[in-house]
């Protein structure tokens, strides 16, 4: 398998190049590159992935759509299906909490959660002009 020197290293590895601002997916690329097996790579993730202590437990029911969208976008990330939701859901909320401006949103998937455009839309009344 892989020394416990090497295993910290390349996890010593991860967590600074996330510090540095690299995603998970280029720092897999990079580590492919430079021959670390997968199966090792894929393990440093996982060791590195936070346990959320499950307070809360939400059920969604999602189209077969969004669902492949989701599953590409979470192999992409190298995320699994329900991880990516929770970061599409947290980014979603750390966003309406930044700017009140309505903004552009770059991610439809964060779209189907935000804040903004809820409620019923309200008529613009005409102004009619007096002779």
């Amino acid at each position: 398998m892989i020394s416990q020197t090497s295993q910290k290293t390349l996890l010593n590895f991860i967590i600074n190049a996330r510090k540095k601002g690299y995603s998970d997916s280029e720092i897999h690329k990079a580590l492919k590159k430079n021959n670390w097996p997968v199966k090792i790579i894929k393990k440093a993730f996982e060791l590195l992935r936070s346990k959320p202590k499950m307070k809360n437990q939400v059920c969604v029911f999602l189209s077969d759509e969004i669902l492949k969208t989701l599953e590409k976008r979470s192999k992409k990330n190298l995320f699994t299906v329900s991880e990516q939701i929770e970061d599409i859901l947290r980014r979603s909320c750390a966003r309406g909490s930044q700017s009140s401006q309505k903004e552009k949103l770059d991610d439809n998937l964060v779209a189907i959660f935000s804040r903004s455009n809820r409620g019923r839309k309200s008529k613009k009344k005409k102004k009619i002009k007096k002779k």
